[in-house]
């Protein structure tokens, strides 16, 4: 079966590299300060950072890894349905919103899996 091809024409504007590292090094930075505001929120007084996924884990009769799994697939959906929402516009702070929580759920995946890797070698 033959695939469509698909044609973008370039008008008006369009980011640089520049514009893209802007972009990122933004976006890292509010991960960072959501991340660090939430702490207290979802970990209370212990000091385990990914404590709250182990206790939904337990709850669930399954991993630390997919219990984050089913949690970030509810942002994912989120943000699957604002790009596909025809005639619709979102508002910076929605995108925002939506968008960091996915990338702070995907880090704080890395975290979870560095933990089991760091425990498997001791």
């Amino acid at each position: 079966m033959e695939q469509p091809v698909f044609y973008f024409k370039k008008e008006g504007c369009f980011i640089t590299q520049k514009e893209v590292n802007a972009v990122f090094d933004g976006q890292v930075a509010l991960c960072r300060e959501i991340l660090q505001k939430k702490t207290k929120e979802y970990t209370g007084d212990d000091t385990d950072r990914l404590g709250a996924f182990k206790a939904a884990a337990a709850l669930q009769h399954t991993t630390p890894e997919r219990a984050l799994a089913g949690m970030l697939a509810k942002h994912i959906v989120s943000l699957y349905d604002m790009c596909f929402a025809d005639g619709v516009s979102f508002d910076a702070g929605t995108w925002d919103e939506k968008i960091t929580d996915s990338l702070n759920y995907l880090l704080l995946l890395k975290a979870i899996v560095k933990e089991g890797q760091t425990n498997q070698q001791n």
